[in-house]
């Protein structure tokens, strides 16, 4: 079994055993919840008999046994007549049975019942149980109590407790899962820093074959030869990309316009010339830049309307300002087939692809270099099938004071 299957494994077993726990909790706490319920029923139904013997019987010796059983109760009690006056009562709160009675000089000081009190400690114990009933005299009486406070702790147990669990289940997936990512996060970074490495040799030695051959055929000026020095600082530039992964890198103050103007004019001469691009907008927007990552999201971007243009059409990238916000806004639009609204998110998810060779992280990337390294935003702003797409990237301008916001 591989690492990443022991680990699934691992997280479907926790969770079968905090559940398989959480079931036990809540079958044992009901099995003893319905014990004491009917225990407590017992104890009130023994109370409510004793009331009646009390009120029938003239012999001392049994009404002394009598008044031990009534006084066993340990719940709070009451009985009522059939017209609902309440009889007695049993383990009600004493700090709140009465009320206070304003002194009269002459009179002694009186107590009076609580009838609020009284009250809605009876509708409460109505909801909780049905009532016991008695006959005395050829009347009917009602016997209502309350649950004990142990049992209402016991019924509110399990619930306690299955949050708990279900908050250490958080706890340690947040941390399994972390530390997965952490570890996978540290193979990704040694691998790109490797491949980094590995470049460096190839590409010096292709810097050493471009002289050798401006001197050897005196093509100093050639074109051709020009275009590979160029490409072979684009690889200088990927390969500082790939070294530069897991660092925290270092923006710089840079000219937006410029910088897209630059990219573009290198990347369009290797792409078909049936695909056309135009760059408008402010030419004075500054922002905080890295320009090798940057690139990359212009790289990424580009790609991915060179691609959504099935045959000829078009590319254009509109840099704009928000002087409201601060704000420099990067719009590139394409001609090409469009994404559905429903995917609008979609598309920046790691692996999603409409092409059969994509590893589907161009996008994903993207977004994480954009929000990540450079404090900006990107996002899907428009697009309709069949007639395009607009990507809106959004950095923080630097303002200085020769700048004007558009």
């Amino acid at each position: 079994m591989n690492p990443y299957a022991q680990r699934r494994f691992w997280k479907y077993f926790l969770l079968a055993f905090a559940l398989v726990i959480g079931a036990g909790s809540l079958l044992y706490t009901g099995y003893l919840v319905e014990n004491i319920k009917r225990s407590e029923r017992t104890r009130a139904e023994m109370w409510a008999l004793s009331i009646k013997q009390i009120t029938a019987s003239d012999d001392n010796d049994f009404l002394n046994y009598v008044f031990t059983v009534r006084d066993s109760l340990t719940v709070p009690a009451m009985i009522v007549d059939g017209k609902g006056d309440i009889i007695t009562t049993k383990g009600l709160d004493s700090t709140r049975t009465y009320i206070k009675v304003p002194a009269v000089p002459g009179v002694k000081k009186q107590k009076k019942y609580d009838p609020e009190y009284y009250r809605f400690e009876l509708e409460s114990m109505k909801k909780e149980h049905e009532p016991i009933m008695l006959n005395v005299f050829g009347n009917n009486w009602y016997v209502y109590y309350h649950d004990s406070f142990i049992l209402t702790q016991l019924k509110i147990f399990p619930y306690i407790q299955l949050t708990v669990i279900a908050i250490f289940l958080l706890l340690a997936y947040t941390a399994f899962n972390t530390s997965r990512k952490s570890e996978q996060n540290q193979v990704w970074v040694g691998l790109a820093k490797e491949t980094a490495h590995q470049l460096g040799t190839p590409i010096s030695s292709l810097m050493a074959w471009t002289e050798l051959m401006k001197e050897k055929f005196n093509a100093e000026g050639d074109p051709l030869i020009g275009e590979m020095e160029n490409d072979i600082k684009r690889l200088e530039i990927v390969a500082d990309r790939f070294s530069k992964i897991g660092s925290k890198p270092v923006l710089e103050e840079h000219n937006v316009y410029d910088v897209v103007k630059d990219f573009i004019d290198y990347f369009r001469i290797r792409v078909s010339n049936k695909i056309n691009f135009e760059i408008h907008g402010n030419r004075h927007l500054k922002a905080g830049l890295n320009i090798p990552l940057f690139d990359w999201v212009l790289e990424n971007l580009l790609k991915n309307a060179v691609n959504a243009i099935e045959n000829a059409g078009i590319i254009k990238v509109d840099i704009s300002g928000s002087r409201k916000h601060k704000q420099v806004h990067i719009d590139v639009t394409d001609s090409g087939k469009g994404i559905p609204r429903s995917k609008f998110e979609t598309v920046f998810q790691p692996g999603y692809t409409t092409r059969k060779r994509g590893w589907g992280l161009g996008l994903s990337l993207t977004r994480r270099m954009v929000e990540n390294y450079h404090n900006g935003q990107i996002f899907v702003k428009d697009s309709e099938l069949g007639k395009g797409t607009t990507f809106r990237i959004i950095l923080k301008e630097i303002k200085d004071d020769n700048q004007t916001a558009a």
